[in-house]
């Protein structure tokens, strides 16, 4: 029989924890969880130092199992949010041809996590501040989600204490005024994967159409995307954006006058009247110039493309939005967090067809050697 001296040491369990932290297990569980709210602080304070002091290690292979079954699972319910519309049009939420992707990704992450969204136009012009935080407060809502912001990149002024009372996220875009946490495409890398596909199918003069507008509202990630890009090309193949939209919807022929001067041959854009302006031109689709969309859209799965996952933007922006109501965060001007979401390509009729690998290759020296004549 072995001596006490042999005797193996206990080891520290959850049992242990709270026999001396005078609860039960179930707490010490809550209580040892990154993301639980069912402990208070004080006791949760209390109940991790005990685990520290007695060396309590979580077996990592039942955490994960046990995080894999939490992230699975659909939570019961454990409160409202607000879905805040702030799209000039009332029922963007509806109707819009981006904005209810971003409300479809975002309702079902929220369902899988116990939470509902009751839906708020943010222009209300019957509302100010004060009535917005009555609602809230009255329908016991935890948090806000904003999406639709397509034009501007700043929230009502006479809104601003809404964002100090309530934890709030934005989809889609940062904002400037005021400062906020977002979830977003990476519109920066998005360009650049567009244009490296381009490269790769053969194309050798891509070309930008975009509304300086939307660059702006995006802070020039566009711009910037394809002025990175074109470093990889020589300089004789660097052509300018186009960025008349205005002007060019009037009037075609302004589209038409920079196309023949610059020949791209193929044309990354955001927009369908692309396809009206070439045909006016009398340019053939894919024969004459490629055409793809930096916005794909399963409406027209024709259209070769990027595919920006709005949905997963919404479930993104809902987990930034729980993470605040769970820790209590609210107002972070000062620290915006940024959750960007990459985009991928989606084959379509509007680019050439790919060639075999070798072959790719071969183009792509040939246009760096016509480059360096």
């Amino acid at each position: 029989m072995p001596s006490s001296d042999d005797a193996k040491p206990s080891i520290p369990s959850l049992r242990m924890i709270a026999q001396k932290a005078g609860v039960s297990r179930t707490t010490v569980g809550e209580a040892l969880r990154p993301d639980s709210t069912a402990v208070s602080p004080a006791l949760r304070e209390r109940i991790r130092q005990i685990a520290v002091e007695v060396g309590y290690q979580k077996n990592p292979v039942l955490s994960e199992l046990m995080a894999h079954l939490r992230r699975n699972q659909v939570h019961s319910f454990r409160g409202k949010l607000a879905l805040l519309n702030a799209n000039a049009d009332r029922e963007a939420l509806n109707r819009h041809p981006t904005v209810p992707t971003y409300v479809t990704g975002a309702e079902r992450r929220a369902a899988t996590l116990g939470y509902s969204f009751d839906r708020f136009w943010l222009h209300d012009p019957a509302l100010d501040a004060a009535a917005w935080s009555r609602i809230f407060r009255t329908r016991a809502l935890k948090g806000i989600l904003i999406v639709g912001l397509m034009d501007q990149v700043s929230l009502p002024p006479h809104l601003a204490s809404l964002w100090k009372e309530f934890p709030t996220v934005v989809t889609g875009v940062r904002t400037r005024n005021p400062v906020l946490s977002f979830s977003a495409v990476d519109h920066h890398a998005l360009v650049m994967g567009a244009f490296e596909r381009a490269l790769e199918l053969g194309y050798t003069r891509p070309a930008l159409v975009l509304d300086p507008t939307i660059d702006d509202l995006v802070e020039g990630r566009f711009t910037a995307g394809m002025l990175m890009s074109q470093t990889k090309i020589p300089l004789k193949q660097r052509l300018p954006i186009f960025g008349d939209m205005a002007a060019a919807r009037k009037d075609p022929a302004v589209f038409a006058r920079w196309l023949k001067q610059h020949q791209p041959d193929v044309i990354l854009s955001l927009y369908n009247v692309v396809f009206d302006w070439l045909a006016a031109a009398k340019w053939r689709v894919p024969q004459d110039v490629g055409v793809i969309q930096l916005e794909w859209r399963a409406s027209r799965p024709e259209i070769a493309g990027m595919n920006q996952h709005n949905d997963i933007v919404g479930e993104a922006a809902v987990d930034m939005l729980i993470h605040k109501i769970y820790h209590h965060e609210f107002f972070d001007e000062a620290f915006p967090r940024a959750t960007l979401i990459g985009a991928t390509w989606m084959d379509g009729a509007t680019v050439r067809a790919a060639k075999p690998a070798g072959a790719a290759k071969r183009a792509s020296g040939r246009a760096r050697l016509v480059g360096a004549k």
